[in-house]
């Protein structure tokens, strides 16, 4: 879980290696290159600043959490990458063995969490507040990184309590850096030109 990536290799947790360098900026002019530069440095992640991609399905969100991943990784801090519903499932199986605690304490200990596909599922209040616990543990001492489809107006949908939903996006969102990739996929435009092509 902890320690520096080498190479190209990717963060615990991810899918796969994914770099910062390797993004496609003309394919996605929402992305500043200026703003991803700043973030392969870990003095953000030392601060304890969340940070926070938002955009439709096929924008780069994810290419850019684990890409960032990888980067702070390599600067020799711990990350660990994963999906939303993925690390709830985790707590939630936890809690049932009475080992909650220690899985906290686990993911309390990484400088940089990275949450992958955050408001794609509707959460029930238990995951709800089983996440909560882990913003809660991770606020402005580790940062915490997510990648949504789901603008904030929205979250409420995710976590069906209001003020469960209004504390963790003040979590997540307080001195955060934001980055919003869009709305068009161009994994669908590339498939698209390979089709009439």
């Amino acid at each position: 879980m902890s320690g520096a990536s080498s190479g190209s290799s990717a963060p615990p947790g991810s899918p796969g290696p994914k770099r910062l360098e390797d993004f496609d900026y003309e394919k996605n002019p929402n992305v500043s290159p200026e703003v991803v530069a700043d973030l392969k440095y870990p003095s953000w992640v030392q601060q304890g600043r969340p940070l926070v991609l938002i955009g439709d399905s096929g924008t780069g969100k994810s290419h850019l959490l684990i890409g960032v991943g990888t980067a702070i990784a390599e600067a020799g801090l711990s990350v660990r990458c994963t999906s939303t519903s993925a690390l709830v499932n985790e707590l939630a199986e936890a809690e049932a063995g009475r080992r909650l605690s220690s899985v906290i304490s686990r993911y309390s200990k990484v400088d940089l969490l990275c949450l992958d596909e955050f408001g794609y599922l509707n959460l029930d209040k238990k995951g709800a507040k089983l996440l909560f616990q882990i913003f809660t543990e991770h606020e402005e001492c580790k940062a915490t990184a997510v990648a949504t489809n789901s603008p904030f107006a929205e979250w409420d949908k995710t976590f069906g309590d209001p003020r469960l939903c209004a504390a963790i996006a003040d979590r997540i969102t307080f001195r955060c850096t934001l980055i919003q990739t869009g709305t068009e996929s161009y994994r669908f435009r590339i498939t698209e030109a390979e089709r009439r092509g």
